[in-house]
């Protein structure tokens, strides 16, 4: 796991999880002992609540990262490399760049990245043939979806194996067939989010309200079936429910604004909204989102008994 900071924390639980020997690389001792730390304290409470993953105890699972500072040290024997460094274009590069001179022909190389296309991260490797994209939702830990987008050169070898790794730590990999700007996740969500904007930047309704139409209708059916799920059970099938609602549906899409700046006066009002709700100061945020992923957990966990059902 190349970096150390949240996505890369999860990563190499993730991967501890399912009984992988893990390498935590970063260029500083002290990010690795933090990191390691607040590893082994989540991994710790996780075990206590009964939510841990995996067959290991999180002693086990502790017991299987390790940490480095050495680039080459890092990479050797690995079969795998997930980088997890900044969303920044340049920086990725920079780090692909270097692990293309030093690893073999049969590791293959994956980026985190939530935006950046493959054709920009991995175009004139020597080793493109073993790049891809494995984009998390944060935190992985959590939520179990992996975008798996190939490069236009990525051998079909590399996604299979992707997938099938990914499948094996318990996540749950889908397979883009080619690149697009967002990949899928983020297209739906910001699809959501732009038009959410607009309904509030138009006074139809509050942010509050807003986000409860979201957590308390669309999600919680989204949380265990999809829009075309959804669309097929509403009515006889989605033949029929594109017979019944298709002229509905376009004439709603039709009055859609264009895309938001995200600027100006709805974000003043959708601050003081959230703000009130949620202050924004470190203390009230980490406690929230520590909230959120018990919720994430406890969400997981039914998932997991209904399926088994």
């Amino acid at each position: 796991i190349f970096f150390s900071g949240l996505i890369g924390r999860s990563w190499a639980m993730v991967f501890a999880a399912g009984g992988f020997k893990v390498k935590l690389y970063d260029i500083a001792q002290q990010q690795l002992t933090n990191a390691l730390e607040n590893i082994r304290t989540q991994m710790k409470e996780l075990e206590k609540s009964g939510v841990l993953k995996g067959a290991l105890s999180a002693e086990q699972q502790l017991a299987l990262i390790s940490v480095c500072t050495d680039l080459k040290a890092a990479v050797e024997g690995a079969a795998f490399i997930q980088e997890c460094t900044p969303e920044n274009l340049e920086l990725k590069k920079k780090i692909f760049n270097q692990l293309d001179l030093i690893v073999g022909d049969n590791v293959i190389l994956s980026s985190s990245t939530s935006c950046l296309l493959p054709s920009k991260l991995f175009t004139g490797l020597k080793h493109v043939k073993q790049c891809i994209v494995s984009h998390p939702v944060n935190p992985p830990y959590f939520v179990p979806l992996v975008e798996i987008v190939p490069h236009a050169e990525t051998d079909p070898s590399t996604t299979e194996r992707t997938y099938a790794l990914m499948k094996k730590i318990g996540q749950s990999p889908v397979k883009l067939n080619r690149e697009i700007e967002g990949f899928v996740l983020n297209r739906l969500q910001y699809a959501v989010i732009s038009e959410a904007w607009r309904l509030v930047g138009e006074g139809v309704i509050s942010p509050t309200d807003l986000d409860l139409v979201m957590s308390d209708g669309l999600g919680m059916r989204y949380a265990f079936i999809g829009p075309l799920e959804t669309m097929h059970l509403n009515a006889e099938g989605i033949s029929s429910y594109c017979e019944r609602y298709a002229e509905g549906m376009r004439l709603v899409l039709n009055t859609f604004g264009p895309v938001p700046e995200f600027s100006g006066e709805t974000v003043q009002k959708v601050n003081q909204a959230l703000s009130e709700k949620i202050p924004a100061v470190p203390k009230v945020l980490d406690a929230r989102r520590k909230w959120r992923d018990e919720c994430l957990t406890g969400l997981a966990k039914l998932k997991t008994q209904m399926k088994s059902n």
